[in-house]
């Protein structure tokens, strides 16, 4: 059974920049994330297709609990500016059958409004909810934001 983890669970998180900003670099420069978060992510490289064309395949290269990981994902974005990540391949499914990270940036003010959701499932129930890779993409959506906002 896919289970749902929300940002809201954790904290608000208030953009200082625009969701067009933001979406843009994820689903078009997601090769500039690593200028943005390095002690996140460490690289973003493009497996099949290109940096802006959609169902196009990158990997990340990233850190947690002090270990490296890799993980395959394809973006796609709709016409409500919501965001979908869906890993493909990678570590993270040495524990999880389902992992799919979905933003939905609303305009607020000069900024905007982050709502992050993680649609998981577990290998089995011995399996924790995902609360570190959670950490991980707020840390990194707090970076981004923070460098694009100064940009």
């Amino acid at each position: 059974m896919t289970m749902k983890l929300n940002l809201n669970d954790y904290a608000k998180c208030m953009h200082q920049s625009s969701p067009e900003k933001f979406l843009n670099l994820l689903k078009e420069q997601a090769h500039q994330v690593p200028n943005h978060s390095p002690t996140n992510i460490q690289g973003v490289h493009v497996h099949e297709g290109d940096w802006v064309t959609p169902g196009s395949i990158k990997v990340w290269n990233y850190t947690i609990d002090g270990r490296a990981e890799v993980f395959k994902e394809k973006i796609e974005l709709d016409e409500k500016k919501v965001l979908t990540i869906t890993d493909l391949e990678g570590d993270v499914f040495k524990i999880y059958k389902v992992y799919t990270a979905i933003w939905e940036l609303t305009p607020r003010g000069q900024g905007s409004f982050a709502k992050l959701t993680l649609e998981y499932e577990k290998l089995n129930d011995n399996v924790p909810v995902p609360h570190k890779y959670i950490d991980l993409v707020i840390s990194m959506t707090k970076d981004i934001d923070e460098g694009i906002s100064k940009a």
